[in-house]
């Protein structure tokens, strides 16, 4: 059976206030595209579908037309949620859906399998949705489940208890934090990084193959436990990783053959860095007039409006960092001690500045300004 792994398409989330609604659909278009080309007969969402769990309408018009897409290309499609996904919402169009297409978001279902079958026979794919250790409790009354690694190893023990009753090839869908991953900072929000929240790759040992979701880079954890990640950049930190799926062809046996399809990416995110009249106008910088800019100006000084500068030249700037080249060692003197020790207004300004640049007083060329202006003012009082 040929499957297709993707994961955490966040529809709604907006990237530095910009919607990425049409660059999604424009990669999940391509998706569609994948899996017409090569027989995919199941596609897996291991879920974030959804950014929120109240995602404006648009986001479920994307969502229907993605999923008919799929199953127009021929395939049967599973989608589990996530963290993001409010399981309700996005379960209770599941009864609506056409044939072939399977919502699960009710724990209360994960040994009861989306049973396929091919020219050898079963596949039982179990989708675990995402889930919250607090909120168990009246699914699985008397179960000790104060962590993620709990919940889990639970539901992992009730599906290994039913496809035991029923053999065949078995392949499990979670959305969870599993360890030896390399988590995006700041993007893979609510599920822990250490301690309890994790859960060890054990707790997968003996399926066939397990499709996780939650972590938006590609990463293989075993050969048949892999993350898919996201199908769009949603932060400058991921734009080294690559985009795209995880297409599995499950053997008569079980065995997993894995191999990578790279999707489109239709704008390219690059940090540069250098002066602020170095990004507005150096020519090794061109190259980044198309893409998503993130720019890190390295003047001494913070500059006056950097964005509306940056994106004159780079229309598509969307952070700009100061990051100074040469940090100023800290003193011990307070704000109060250099006013103290100024013995004129120049020496006062300067204090000030010295205070709020770490440690940087006034340049040569500012110190004359300084001196100008307050003689300036002097000698009109003088006159008045």
């Amino acid at each position: 059976m040929r499957i297709l792994h993707t994961s955490d398409w966040h529809i709604g989330r907006s990237f530095h206030g910009h919607s990425t609604l049409p660059a999604l659909r424009e990669v999940l278009d391509a998706l569609i595209e994948q899996v017409r080309e090569n027989s995919v007969e199941v596609v897996i969402v291991a879920g974030d579908v959804f950014d929120s769990s109240t995602p404006p309408a648009e986001c479920y018009t994307l969502l229907t037309d993605m999923l008919s897409g799929l199953a127009d290309a021929g395939a049967a499609v599973v989608v589990t949620s996530g963290n993001h996904d409010s399981a309700a919402r996005l379960g209770f169009q599941s009864g609506l859906l056409r044939a072939g297409i399977h919502v699960r978001t009710d724990p209360a279902t994960v040994d009861a399998p989306i049973t396929l079958t091919d020219e050898h026979g079963p596949v039982h794919v179990y989708g675990i949705p995402y889930l919250e250790p607090a909120l168990l409790r009246r699914t699985w009354p008397g179960e000790k489940l104060r962590t993620q690694h709990d919940a889990i190893a639970h539901a992992m023990g009730l599906i290994r208890a039913d496809h035991a009753s029923r053999g065949g090839r078995s392949v499990v869908v979670s959305h969870c934090f599993t360890a030896g991953v390399d988590p995006t900072p700041g993007l893979e929000r609510d599920i822990q990084q250490g301690g309890l929240d994790v859960v060890p790759l054990a707790e997968f040992a003996g399926i066939d193959y397990v499709a996780l979701g939650h972590i938006h880079g590609r990463q293989q954890l075993a050969p048949t436990v892999r993350y898919a990640g996201a199908p769009l950049h949603y932060s400058f930190g991921e734009a080294d990783k690559p985009r795209g799926s995880w297409l599995v062809d499950l053997s008569a046996t079980g065995e997993a053959s894995v191999t990578w399809l790279d999707l489109p990416v239709p704008r390219r995110l690059v940090t540069i860095r250098g002066t602020l009249d170095e990004l507005c106008s150096a020519a090794e910088h061109e190259y980044a007039t198309t893409a998503w800019v993130r720019a890190e100006y390295t003047d001494a000084t913070p500059q006056r409006d950097p964005l509306r500068r940056l994106q004159e030249r780079f229309p598509f700037c969307a952070a700009v960092v100061h990051a100074p080249e040469r940090q100023h060692e800290r003193d011990d003197q307070t704000y109060a001690g250099r006013v103290r020790t100024a013995r004129t207004d120049v020496e006062l300004i300067g204090a000030f500045l010295a205070h709020v640049r770490e440690g940087e007083g006034a340049s040569p060329a500012e110190a004359e300004l300084i001196s100008e202006v307050i003689e300036g003012r002097t000698v009109a009082e003088a006159v008045a």
